[in-house]
């Protein structure tokens, strides 16, 4: 009798999946256009120095103007989504992004001086980065019944995500290649055609109700913090690292591919997408296999830790393109298997009301790692890049020691129907 109810349970999980699969990749567009707003432009940004006769440092902004306002952005907009709901914040939030795109592509066109307005049109696009792609993680939860769909939907997102990385550079190439500024003008067509899936193909849940006072909510997240803090604080943290990691090597194998080995255009962006490639596919594999095992996440997140850690400290060995291309792969591979994980840990632990917040406060530690990259592998790349490369693999043990200690799955609880009352 029990293998028959599991049965119907999985049976039921895969027609709600069945379902729902337009809304899923409906949503799923949203981490794809919004990482294409921001990493499509780091190929790009050697030409950028060119065009706008700027330094390494002023072009690196481009990318941290963006993520600095998500920063501080996201929290609100993570209240905002469980007070009045998720769609109501995603599409305004879209509609902001292509507007900043917008401006960002007329300064470059009919300007002589355009870089301020262009970093106008950046923090725009970052503001509505803050209202769109972090809401995602909390309307996967509140969509499913069961926990192992939340997780492999997660791993959708996330590799959607990754997958924008993987295009973003060859896309990015391209797209200068005929205009050097269309990049910029891309993402409004992006934009409205995220908006348009999400306002038709993604149904507001059938119990999403108005969410609490602002009173009431700061209460619930109080409580959520002083009931999981630590394994919270962990989970931010370690978000912010790989980011941090990731980023700053984007940046560094851009700049290397077009100074020292001449890559440029098309060809610069396919190699930059074979380490994000396997990134994506690393997301995509875990996200399927971790289901609801909270145990069996925590042990992929410490050893993809590890192996990205290795990977970083090993370019101090050989410079050769080969070499590299293969050790920023395998770091790429230990990347994508952290981040599905520590989407699920906390999307699967908090309860609905609070969802969005907490989510958002893990965004927001990731757009930090976004932010920070670019400008300080820049900054070393100036003196000793091997340090810079010391303290990438010394952040990835860190945060490896932070996943071990501080991320402790309760093996009983973890078979309970509900989660979001169990303690990691």
């Amino acid at each position: 009798m029990e293998h028959v109810n599991d049965t119907e349970k999985t049976n039921a999980g895969q027609d709600e999946m069945r379902d729902k699969r337009w809304a899923i990749v409906s949503i799923a567009s949203i981490p794809l256009i919004m990482t294409l707003g921001n990493s499509m432009l780091i190929p790009v940004l050697p030409l950028m120095e060119k065009k706008l006769d700027i330094s390494k440092m002023q072009s690196s902004l481009i990318i941290t103007v963006y993520s600095i306002v998500a920063i501080f952005l996201i929290p609100i907009a993570g209240y905002l989504s469980d007070r009045f709901g998720r769609k109501i914040v995603i599409i305004p939030s879209l509609i902001l992004a292509g507007v900043g795109g917008v401006i960002s592509a007329w300064a470059a066109w009919k300007m002589n001086d355009p870089f301020t307005l262009i970093l106008i049109g950046r923090i725009l696009q970052g503001a509505g980065a803050a209202g769109a792609a972090p809401i995602v993680l909390p309307l996967v939860g509140d969509m499913f019944r069961r926990d192992s769909d939340v997780s492999a939907t997660l791993g959708v997102i996330e590799t959607s995500n990754t997958f924008g990385k993987v295009l973003s550079p060859i896309l990015g190439s391209l797209l200068a290649g005929f205009i050097w500024f269309l990049p910029f003008a891309s993402i409004p067509v992006f934009c409205l055609i995220s908006v348009l899936a999400i306002i038709f193909l993604v149904k507001k849940p059938k119990d999403d109700k108005k969410g609490p006072d602002f009173k009431t909510f700061l209460k619930n997240t109080k409580e959520v913090f002083r009931q999981h803090a630590r394994w919270l604080i962990a989970v931010f943290v370690i978000g912010a690292i790989l980011m941090f990691v990731l980023f700053a090597v984007l940046f560094y194998l851009s700049s290397v591919l077009e100074d020292r080995y001449h890559y440029h255009g098309v060809k610069k962006g396919f190699i930059l997408a074979i380490p994000l490639a396997c990134l994506c596919l690393s997301s995509f594999i875990t996200g399927k296999k971790i289901k609801d095992n909270m145990v069996v996440m925590k042990w992929i997140t410490f050893i993809g830790l590890i192996i990205s850690g290795a990977s970083v400290l090993a370019v101090s060995f050989s410079d050769q393109f080969i070499y590299l291309t293969v050790v920023f792969l395998i770091c790429g591979i230990g990347i994508g298997a952290g981040l599905p994980c520590l989407d699920a840990l906390i999307t699967q632990t908090i309860e609905k009301n609070v969802r969005g917040t907490i989510t958002s406060f893990y965004s927001s530690m990731r757009y930090i790692g976004v932010a920070a990259g670019p400008p300080v592998m820049a900054f070393f790349m100036k003196s000793s890049i091997m340090i810079m490369f010391m303290i990438l693999a010394v952040c990835c043990v860190v945060a490896a020691i932070m996943a071990f200690v501080s991320i402790k799955p309760n093996k009983e609880n973890e078979q309970e129907k509900n989660p979001a009352h169990s303690p990691v």
